[in-house]
């Protein structure tokens, strides 16, 4: 939860042969979509594209996965986009060390008085079982990635390590990228629909596209340091911390626990704006800071990896240029207290993605794309904000914020969950409705997530998030008025819309809860309609029936997905039936 979420990797090997650039005759290697970077964002995107079926290459300079642990605390949002993308047991199996790890302690060392935990545990009461049907995970980067780049290659994704993006044009029809094969040198050309770019906070594709950022820029430095310690364990005893800030003058930092027996990672405070290098943090000077930070002076430590690492609060200016996007640490870069740029990154990654697949499947405009930019940026500003204050709150090593920077703006449950979409895919949303509130409210009005209800489904008990993903759903009571206009208006639309009615009865698709009012969970009457997007956000809703509802669906889905903006592209390959059904492969779980 409180890991770096832009360590650096060590070094990848450098090719020895001069590449020539390929010829402009040369074929290409023809895809929908080009990703660039391979890390957390990256392969987030490739599993969330591979589960819309649309075909992709993945690029990293890197020869394989991140090894340093950092970036590790998932949070309910996130894991509701991995449980709804069959993931989420593959993850939690991968962190299952670490499940039994809680709170943040403070002290001034592990040995004297004078402890403090600044929250003890993540749900004290439980409650969050009553909003979400996933929970927090403490997983590291270097244990989630592997998940996900095995599970996007199940899916037949292509994914190429060692690899970099050497250039890239694009066009009103593509972009086009020269990719180089670091191992060899080779390079060779990609022509694709969409580039996006997860590239990290020192973007290459952000600095061509020219879009600047915004923030109060850099805000400390640590230097992270994997260690093994025997000895420590029997230090730490029954505390079972996520994070532990030790105190002590000159010997501050961060201890986190790996495995909570002999592996364990130190931030120490790292000052390169006084002159300090790198090179200073010898393995005896590192050993001996650890030893003084918790408090045992004859503590054994092995110090097995070091990699800086900067905090920074900035925001890219737009999140987009022509046919290029930007997500992850290339479009934000927070404060990792929290782990919010994580986050917010594969946040990003799974709003970007359904929007390509409903664009490149000719189902919604090319106007629906730009929402992302419209939609989560200003969630980024809000959240970049919140990971700088929550670092101030818990003095973390090496940040001496001004007094301004620690305004408190809301819990870390309703900053990861409870933010808003006032503009962007969506009808009918209130546009003065702030995109992170001051509270958790889950209201179903649009512009926010949908609520998670259990419900029964052909006999299987599911959540209704469960029932977001690859296309969008219109829910209403059984019976209604709604069901027949819903699907009138889809087929005439080419739009593949899921028309699920709630209700008790053989007419039923989702029966409730007994004493659950699904109406009034999602802020309607019983003759009201919802439509939610395949991302799980509410894009529409009637409070009750209408005149007209043909006409009110109509509407909606013409706005919410940008009809009006299709190519005749697009309606000749619909025509042809090249978009078909994104749901056939849907896991039998949904």
């Amino acid at each position: 939860m409180e890991e770096p979420t832009n360590a650096m990797d060590g070094p990848t090997k450098q090719s020895t042969t001069a590449a020539a650039e390929p010829t402009p005759e040369a074929p290409a290697h023809r895809v929908p979509v080009l990703v660039v970077g391979g890390s957390l964002v990256g392969l987030a995107t490739s599993l969330f594209l591979s589960r819309h079926g649309i075909p992709h290459l993945l690029v990293e300079k890197h020869s394989g996965t991140s090894t340093h642990p950092r970036g590790r605390g998932m949070n309910l949002r996130t894991m509701e986009l991995f449980r709804v993308a069959d993931v989420e047991r593959e993850i939690r199996t991968a962190s299952a060390v670490l499940a039994d790890n809680h709170g943040i302690l403070q002290a001034r060392s592990l040995t004297g008085a004078g402890e403090e935990w600044l929250f003890r545990e993540i749900d004290p009461g439980g409650g969050h079982s009553r909003i979400s049907p996933s929970g927090w995970c403490l997983c590291s980067q270097n244990d989630i990635e592997p998940v996900l780049d095995a599970r996007s290659r199940e899916y037949g994704a292509d994914l190429r390590f060692s690899h970099e993006l050497h250039s890239f044009e694009q066009d009103e029809q593509g972009v086009t990228g020269v990719v180089e094969n670091r191992e060899t040198g080779a390079l060779f050309r990609v022509r694709a629909d969409y580039l996006v770019a997860a590239d990290g906070p020192r973007s290459p594709v952000r600095s061509r596209l020219g879009i600047g950022q915004s923030g109060n820029g850099e805000l400390f430095h640590n230097v992270s340091m994997t260690f093994t310690s025997h000895g420590l364990a029997e230090v730490v005893g029954d505390r079972r911390f996520i994070v532990c800030y030790l105190t002590s003058p000159g010997a501050d930092g961060a201890l986190l626990p790996v495995n909570n027996q002999e592996l364990w990672v130190f931030h120490a405070p790292w000052h390169p704006e006084e002159g300090e290098p790198l090179s200073a943090f010898t393995d005896e000077r590192c050993s001996d800071h650890i030893r003084a930070a918790v408090g045992v002076p004859d503590l054994d430590v092995q110090i097995t990896g070091k990699a800086p690492w900067h905090a920074a609060e900035r925001v890219a200016d737009r999140y987009s240029s022509g046919r290029v996007f930007l997500a992850g640490d290339s479009a934000h870069e927070m404060s990792p207290t929290g782990a919010f740029g994580s986050n917010t990154g594969i946040q990003d990654a799974h709003n970007l993605a359904w929007k390509l697949a409903a664009v490149l499947r000719g189902w919604a405009g090319p106007g629906l794309l730009e929402t992302y930019g419209a939609e989560r940026l200003p969630v980024a500003r809000a959240t970049s904000a919140r990971a700088s204050a929550r670092s101030a709150e818990h003095s973390h090593p090496g940040y001496a914020p001004a007094a301004s920077a620690s305004t408190r703006q809301g819990d870390v449950l309703t900053v990861a969950m409870g933010y808003c979409y006032p503009q962007g895919a969506v009808l009918g949303a209130d546009a003065r409705m702030p995109v992170v509130p001051d509270r958790m409210r889950i209201t179903a009005e649009p512009g926010t997530r949908a609520p998670h209800l259990w419900v029964t489904r052909a006999g299987t008990r599911i959540s209704t998030l469960d029932l977001y993903e690859r296309v969008p759903v219109l829910l209403c009571g059984e019976g209604s008025v709604w069901c027949e206009a819903a699907r009138h208006d889809a087929a005439r639309l080419s739009v593949p819309l899921e028309v699920l009615a709630f209700g008790r009865g053989p007419g039923a698709d989702l029966v409730p809860e007994d004493e659950v009012d699904w109406a009034a969970v999602h802020g309607v009457e019983p003759g009201g309609a919802l439509l939610v997007r395949p991302d799980g956000f509410v894009a529409w809703r009637a409070a009750g029936p209408v005149p007209a509802p043909e006409a009110a669906v109509a509407e909606a889905l013409t706005a919410v997905f940008s009809l009006a903006t299709r190519t005749p592209d697009q309606e000749v390959r619909m025509l042809a039936g090249e978009v078909n059904d994104p749901s056939d492969s849907r896991d039998s779980r949904v």
